[in-house]
């Protein structure tokens, strides 16, 4: 990463894709607040090259949920993947991979919160019924 901004440091692309890659290995090794502390500034450098639309960026919120939920911050992981749903289903499209993605995240969270509440485990049933469906017609019965 030190040689990326050293020698490369015009390839803001490269250098996103290679903190990105950092966030995911402190994730995988358990240092997941570290983690969140690079994937928000991932998040914030990818809204202002990009917007809030673009794929890219709304990966990187994925990202940020997932962490939140790891550290157990299911409200801020919540609020922030609904934020993201509609962002997906707006810019992306309603049976885009990413789109269902984001969606089946949110339902996870609904429904394995400590708190959750009996609309919250009906509002992640009924989510993920939509999610399997545009799976299977968008991608065919196989898929896994």
């Amino acid at each position: 990463l030190v040689l990326l901004r050293r020698y490369w440091s015009h390839d803001e692309r490269g250098i996103l894709t290679a903190q990105t890659n950092v966030a995911s290995c402190l994730g995988d090794l358990g240092r997941h607040d570290e983690a969140l502390v690079l994937e928000r500034e991932i998040y914030a450098r990818r809204v202002a090259m990009f917007g809030d639309s673009h794929e890219g960026t709304i990966l990187s919120g994925y990202n940020i949920a997932e962490s939140l939920m790891k550290l157990e911050l299911w409200d801020e992981s919540i609020t922030l993947q609904r934020d993201q749903v509609l962002l997906a289903r707006h810019s992306l499209g309603p049976d885009h991979d990413q789109t269902l993605n984001v969606n089946e995240n949110l339902a996870w969270a609904l429904a394995n919160n400590p708190e959750r509440t009996r609309d919250d485990l009906l509002e992640a049933e009924t989510i993920m019924q939509d999610v399997v469906q545009r799976r299977r017609r968008v991608f065919g019965p196989a898929h896994p």
